[in-house]
């Protein structure tokens, strides 16, 4: 199965995509929001012709105690608009720590890149870890 997984951020959208049958992943692209303005469904949309994932993970946002963060009602939105125009099942997974974790892998101190994909990596890995069959 195919995955999408989106890092989703008001100024950023990071992207990574995860093969099932492998177990493998990668980060993809980050998209700067501002920058896509009008365009950002428009290519959204391209990446799933393009991907033709069978399954969306969108990143939610939580607090370490695991209520919601100020984030979760943009997040909300994000990920109705996406399940509603990819006709893709979506889940939310647990994001925490996520950013932080991919900051330290990426030396993010010494660094100028965006790490978003890679944090959308990360929870795509610790999705298949946990729900696809290790069989």
């Amino acid at each position: 199965m195919q995955i999408l997984a989106f890092d989703y951020g008001a100024k950023y959208i990071g992207i990574a995509v995860g093969q099932t049958i492998t177990k493998t992943s990668s980060p993809l692209t980050v998209l700067d929001v501002k920058e896509e303005g009008k365009n950002l469904w428009n290519t959204i949309n391209a990446l799933l012709d393009e991907w033709k994932p069978d399954q969306l993970l969108v990143g939610k946002p939580l607090n370490m105690d695991g209520s919601d963060s100020d984030m979760m009602k943009i997040a909300e939105k994000f990920f109705k608009k996406l399940k509603r125009t990819s006709n893709i099942p979506c889940e939310f997974v647990d994001e925490r720590l996520t950013s932080i974790e991919a900051k330290k892998l990426m030396n993010f101190g010494k660094t100028q890149s965006r790490v978003d994909d890679l944090a959308a990596k990360i929870f795509l890995d610790n999705w298949m870890e946990h729900y696809v069959n290790s069989n």
